[in-house]
């Protein structure tokens, strides 16, 4: 069912609409999917419609309802246009990666695990404890409870060589998730109006960390192995940036991972020009078939900076993050922490490190593993079997996606919209690219909910290019 049919739904209920009470109830969706001889995806979004024109109201878990019609007075906003002004800096809208998804969709444009995939029995164990604890009815130190610290620092010393002093606890600033870290980052080390290196293409949730401390994006392009270093060397002598933000472990959203020599001579680079490196380690605990070697542990002057979040491993609802910076540059990112947020909850900090030093983390991990491995291998199979036309970038050793580019003929929005209609969620790859894309490329994310559905969502897809091109 398409547009036509949507649309049909939509005037014959604005017909019966038109003839009822306010406050009448609509009949169910599985009455609507029955009367109309329609999927259920396109009757909500029929209803989708009706509620944008302003016709009903939706309660989950008692119904739909035409709504009452109120008079009311025009509100005026004047006002406010003459006390903002113009904005110093454009903060873009939200991403299509943190739309909500109808109950009936396929969803492949999220960013966050299935819950399935989260360590549930763990969760919901530490918060109970850490409910009990002292943390429940105290205020945590502003850099954060000193175990949590110590255990991000032990964390990164696995990965330190020979040679290499590894950081220690006083280095950890604990974070309320690594967004709002970025942001602190970029205003403590870059500034208002500074130039940043970026890979291109790279998370969109850095792009508007960036623009919140308006700092001036510059993108450095990065392949399958990351970036080239000469080509970041060429950026910071052109722009005189202080600092370049990368992902070296399985980027978001490419899958990438650099090898420990590329590593190097990005780290060379970086010190030559006497900047930061600022390393997103966001999926750290997602490797498949590889381990994530962070580029902090070869750095012992300060030049990286390096983020770990357990957010997407651990749980949404537990937003716990670090960053690690030695020097100067500590006390800047801790300044602007204390003015934004004065402190993060002891409870989810003592709930997230209870997680992770049980037994049962590093055995939750090694399913992880597994689990991840079979979904991505099942989207990437249905995708070449339906949707051959679409070409895979390459096969990410870790993370939760692939990085598919469209053939050059096909028209990007029609084709997520064409999708959209027909029950699958997409998106777009023009959010990770901080200018111009580089060609028409989608991002489908395989830690979702029912990966059962991979070869349904392929085929829809499949289909719909094959009418694009």
């Amino acid at each position: 069912m398409g547009n036509d049919s949507s649309n049909r739904i939509v005037e014959e209920l604005r017909r019966w609409i038109a003839g009822a009470l306010p406050g009448a109830r609509l009949p169910s969706t599985r009455e609507l999917v029955a009367r109309h001889a329609a999927s259920p995806v396109t009757v909500q979004a029929a209803l989708r419609t009706l509620t944008a024109q302003g016709l009903i109201d939706s309660r989950p878990g008692v119904g739909t309802f035409v709504r009452a019609v109120r008079t009311a007075r025009p509100l005026d906003f004047d006002w406010q246009t003459a006390a903002l002004r113009v904005p110093h800096t454009r903060i873009p809208t939200g991403p299509a990666a943190m739309r909500p998804a109808p109950p009936d969709a396929i969803a492949l444009h999220a960013g966050y695990p299935d819950g399935e995939l989260l360590p549930e029995r763990l969760v919901r164990a530490a918060l109970t404890r850490a409910a009990r604890g002292s943390t429940a009815i105290s205020r945590a130190p502003v850099a954060g409870l000193p175990d949590l610290q110590a255990w991000f620092a032990a964390e990164i010393t696995t990965a330190v060589p020979v040679g290499i002093t590894p950081p220690t606890a006083n280095d950890v600033i604990v974070l309320p998730g690594s967004q709002s870290g970025l942001s602190s980052v970029f205003r403590a080390l870059v500034g208002s109006d500074h130039a940043l290196l970026v890979e291109s293409p790279s998370y969109w949730g850095a792009f508007l960390a960036a623009a919140q401390a308006g700092v001036r994006v510059v993108p450095v392009p990065s392949g399958p192995t990351g970036p080239d270093p000469d080509d970041l060397a060429r950026a910071f002598q052109e722009t005189g940036a202080r600092a370049f933000y990368a992902q070296p472990n399985y980027a978001n959203p490419t899958g990438a991972q650099w090898s420990r020599e590329r590593a190097r001579r990005i780290l060379d680079v970086v010190r030559a020009n006497g900047a930061f490196l600022i390393e997103d380690d966001w999926a750290h605990d997602f490797g498949i078939i590889t381990d994530p070697l962070p580029v902090a542990g070869l750095d012992d002057a300060g030049h990286v900076v390096y983020l770990r979040t357990l957010t997407k491993s651990v749980s949404p609802a537990i937003r716990i993050a670090a960053v690690i910076a030695r020097g100067p540059a500590r006390e800047r990112i801790i300044a602007d922490r204390g003015a934004a947020s004065m402190y993060v909850s002891g409870v989810l900090q003592a709930a997230a490190l209870d997680v992770v030093t049980q037994p049962g983390w590093h055995t939750h991990l090694r399913g992880l593993r597994q689990q991840l491995r079979a979904r991505r291998d099942l989207l990437i199979d249905s995708m070449t079997e339906h949707a051959p036309t679409a070409y895979l970038t390459g096969v990410p050793s870790g993370g939760l996606n692939l990085w598919y580019r469209l053939p050059d003929a096909s028209d990007l929005s029609a084709f997520v919209r064409e999708c959209e209609e027909r029950g699958v969620l997409v998106a777009p790859g023009t959010e990770w690219f901080p200018a111009e894309s580089a060609g028409h490329f989608i991002r489908l994310n395989y830690s979702g909910v029912n990966p059962g559905a991979f070869p349904e969502a392929a085929r829809i897809m499949g289909g719909v290019l094959r009418r694009a091109v």
